[in-house]
């Protein structure tokens, strides 16, 4: 799983690179195809359950499991791109938002605070704690930065497959859920809305959107539990 995930961080990296005003979503689906290739691995989202491409890419409004199209990203966006990898049967998932050109104060913002809400949860990734523990850290350092935690989609655990239990929320109480042990792995993803927590579906069946329209970051990394503490996989 080390592997799978120095491998995730290497493609995800090289694709966020490829990011820029007037390239379609679609074309950066292409680059992490061919990079994967070029690094012998298998991309866990193509087909699964019959999702259509190998990477997820979701711009400002969308949530989360945006389909790449012909779209071509604008100035001033935020995209985020959600990336699963296959090693010899082992998973690793992570994702990151990033600024398409220059973005609104607003939107930094909104993507600095989702980025360190998943820094606070993988603090409390350690063998004694609780799940919620996890959830409640996101929860706390979320909406006392003015935003909210979605709650129709959530984190896991992966392994020997790319979505295993447990569930992972963004909000919960502490002290709650299933004690952590070492061993585990969980992909710990926030997903920060600039308005309310509501989602809604398109029409396609897979890509959520914030109900009322504001936009929306994702960060995710694939953490084991050690007895050294919590250890990011996709970093």
């Amino acid at each position: 799983m080390r592997l799978a995930g120095g491998i995730l961080a290497r493609v995800l990296n090289k694709v966020v690179l490829a990011v820029k005003p007037g390239i379609a979503t679609q074309e950066l689906d292409l680059i992490a195809v061919d990079l994967l290739k070029k690094e012998g691995v298998k991309a866990a989202f193509k087909g699964y359950n019959g999702f259509p491409a190998s990477t997820c890419i979701s711009v400002n409004e969308e949530i989360v499991h945006g389909i790449p199209n012909e779209r071509g990203l604008r100035e001033g966006d935020i995209v985020s791109i959600d990336l699963g990898v296959e090693l010899e049967g082992y998973f690793s998932d992570a994702c990151v938002t990033v600024a398409v050109g220059t973005i609104s104060p607003k939107l930094k913002r909104l993507i600095d605070v989702t980025r360190k809400a998943l820094n606070e949860g993988i603090k409390k990734a350690k063998a004694g704690n609780h799940l919620f523990d996890i959830s409640a850290a996101i929860q706390r350092y979320v909406e006392t930065q003015g935003f909210s935690v979605v709650r129709q989609f959530v984190g896991h655990g992966v392994g020997k497959q790319l979505h295993e239990e447990p569930e992972v929320p963004n909000f919960g109480r502490p002290k709650e859920g299933p004690l952590l042990q070492n061993g585990m792995v969980l992909a710990i993803e926030p997903m920060v809305n600039m308005g309310g927590w509501e989602a809604l579906m398109t029409a396609n069946g897979w890509t959520a959107v914030t109900k009322d329209g504001l936009a929306s970051a994702h960060f995710e990394h694939t953490v084991a539990i050690t007895e050294s503490g919590p250890e990011i996989l996709t970093k």
